[in-house]
């Protein structure tokens, strides 16, 4: 577990680093309108996810015929390379065609809780995801300041030259320190969509939760491609503006390291459920106001609190699929998860560029906010369904 937290780090620090100052770098690369340097910041991102979309699902059947940590070296290795040429791009175009080939060989982190998952014992299972949680977060949480420090004297294709490094040392650790107890799938047996859910007793919980994945991450990843842009707004276009967003983009992660484990040990007591419940309706409470900010300080604070609501999400989708999932289909599960995170991933960037483009940055917020309200309804209507499933079953 803790060498495949180091991956996670790894991947979240270089990520992180990098990520927050994709739109800066591309705007060095061109005099570009404001609604076209939003157009292309939302391809650039949403370009690694939409290819993840679509091969998630076959990585997902070889892991489970092969093993996951194959799995986490082909995603390690690929993003060690695709970083890199990311860093050597000569100009805008080059960059999304690489971040679209990236997408193909990332999902170390989605890997990462598959195997844990076969492996861990069912009562610890909240607190070990919630564990291996901080580890991304934790990455998340120092990348966004040292690129703001860093490009600010470097430039930012460094940044995108060190995820690379950071993913080879990803690499290194995962083939020496992860070890796998794997039984392979028979020869011949079914691998599909309909046979990876067979067995499992609350199929609606489930997809719930796949949706919901999704939904998460279109939230979160929504101002993925205008955060700099306003934060450079906000600060008229003066002091230091990268490690500014950097500082922006990081607080969210202090929140969530500092809470995570403990939500997930709570989860295990009172039921994954409720804690993802709160956490919706707490992101929605705190998405609202970001509206209506007029300072980095405001902003900041906010971006703090929506880190507190993270720690309810995705880790707790997680947790619900490692109690539900067979072990002999847990990587498929975790493979069509990550696809449909990696649409929301897709979505989220794209309606904010759109969004945008068209109005303002701060509309993203309110849009934002919208897409959790529509995800509570999808876990309160598949729960509540669930229930009356269960008791109609038992009477």
């Amino acid at each position: 577990m803790w060498a495949l937290w180091f991956g996670n780090f790894a991947t979240g620090a270089g990520a992180s680093m990098s990520m927050p100052f994709l739109p800066l770098f591309i705007s060095t690369m061109g005099h570009f309108p404001k609604w076209e340097l939003t157009l292309y910041a939302g391809l650039a991102f949403s370009g690694v996810f939409l290819s993840q979309a679509i091969v998630s699902p076959l990585w997902g059947n070889l892991a489970d015929k092969t093993g996951r940590k194959p799995m986490l070296l082909r995603a390690a290795i690929g993003m060690t390379i695709s970083a890199t040429l990311t860093g050597l791009s000569p100009n805008v175009w080059f960059l999304i065609i690489i971040r679209f080939i990236q997408g193909t060989f990332s999902g170390y982190i989605n890997n990462a809780y598959a195997l844990i998952a076969s492996e861990v014992p069912t009562q610890d299972s909240g607190k070990t995801m919630g564990t291996l949680t901080t580890g991304n977060v934790g990455g998340q949480l120092v990348g966004p300041i040292i690129g703001g420090y860093l490009s600010g004297i470097f430039g930012y294709r460094l940044l995108f030259y060190m995820f690379g490094f950071m993913m080879f040392l990803a690499s290194m650790s995962t083939l020496f320190f992860v070890k796998e107890d794997f039984t392979p799938v028979k020869k011949g047996a079914k691998t599909g969509l309909r046979d990876a859910f067979k067995g499992i007793q609350h199929k609606r919980v489930v997809w719930a939760m796949i949706i919901s994945s999704m939904l998460i991450m279109a939230a979160t990843t929504s101002i993925n491609p205008i955060i700099s842009l306003f934060v450079k707004e906000l600060m008229h276009d003066h002091g230091n503006v990268a490690f500014t967003s950097g500082v922006i983009a990081a607080l969210p992660g202090i929140a969530t390291i500092l809470v995570a484990p403990s939500l997930g040990r709570l989860g295990d007591h009172i039921g994954p459920e409720k804690i993802l419940l709160v956490g919706l309706i707490f992101s929605v409470v705190v998405y609202f106001p970001m509206f209506f900010v007029t300072t980095v300080l405001m902003l900041g604070i906010l971006r703090f609190m929506i880190g507190l609501a993270n720690a309810a999400l995705l880790p707790i989708t997680q947790t619900v699929m490692t109690l539900e999932a067979p072990s002999r289909s847990v990587s498929r599960i975790f493979s069509y998860n990550q696809s449909f995170q990696a649409m929301g991933a897709v979505i989220g960037p794209m309606l904010a560029s759109g969004v945008a483009g068209i109005l303002d940055y701060r509309y993203v917020f309110l849009m934002t906010a919208i897409l959790v309200l529509i995800n509570i309804g999808v876990v309160i209507v598949a729960y509540k369904k669930d229930h009356v499933e269960v008791v109609n079953h038992s009477k």
